[in-house]
Formats: structure tokens, sequence, C-alpha cells
């Protein structure tokens, strides 16, 4: 799994021209399923990013997390994070999971975010949305399950 995390004063996501989920401080992370992931990855996303330490304590610090600072995640799957642009100018999609098996561990990341008393709103799998990002910082981490970077 690959995500695209930002620090957020507020985010959200429409569809149809309609809010499918909001949040005010928090993250917005950005989620792409591999073909070769598992259960294993999307918990290992859902610990690191639900203890990410990328707000600011009293000392102007990075060292609390979206829990810490009451702050919740807009989660919106994003199977262009698993373009290859190495070869070409046009990405490949190869490595992108099936829509049945990305769905299943995007709602697997979902839950175990809720499961560590995160509130977590979302997009639409598979839906053409309009996304707005109040990045607040900026703060933009990348994180693969696969730690390739």
């Amino acid at each position: 799994m690959r995500a695209v995390v930002q620090r957020v004063l507020k985010a959200d996501v429409t569809v149809e021209e309609k809010i499918t989920g909001s949040i005010d401080k928090g993250l917005m992370v950005l989620l792409g399923v591999e073909d070769k992931d598992n259960i294993s990855d999307a918990v290992y996303m859902a610990d690191k990013i639900s203890g990410l330490r990328i707000f600011e304590d009293d000392e102007g610090k990075m060292n609390l997390s979206v829990k810490d600072v009451g702050g919740a995640i807009l989660a919106v799957s994003q199977f262009t994070l698993l373009g290859d642009c190495r070869k070409g100018k046009r990405p490949s999609f190869i490595k992108a999971a099936r829509p049945e098996k990305a769905k299943s561990l995007y709602n697997n990341f979902v839950n175990l975010c809720r499961e560590k008393g995160l509130r977590v709103e979302e997009g639409i799998f598979q839906a053409d949305m309009l996304v707005k990002i109040y990045n607040d910082g900026p703060v933009t981490i990348l994180i693969d399950s696969k730690k390739n970077f």
C-alpha cells in the first residue's frame, strides 16, 4: 500500500455535487492498493498513519498524532498512486490491485483506523471525486507499506 498523508486544517470530498466526507483538523489520506498487498499491509498503514506524529505540541515540535489533537481522517482510495512513470511518459498501473481486492483492503484500512478510536470520513470507491484539501504547513508525508521509500 502507498499513501500520501497531508496534515490539514480541513478537507472534503464531493461526488456528483454531494459532499460524501468532510473533516476539520486532521489527516487527508490518499491510499493506493498494490496487487501484492494483503491484510498485513492494511494493519501496517493504519498503525503508522494513526500514530504519525506530525502535529505540533506546545513547543512547536511535530510530536503529536491525529488522535492526540482530537483530529479525524478523510480517506480516499487512489489507484493512481501506483502509477509507474519510469519508462516513457504514460504511467503504467499494472501493479495496482484489481478493484475487488483494492476495495476490500481499503475498507480494512478504514475499519482499523476506526477501531483505534478515530473518526474516519470517506470518498466513494471508484467514483470521480473532487477533493478539497487545506494543507496545514504544508505537511505532506509519503508512506509505503513495503518501505520502498
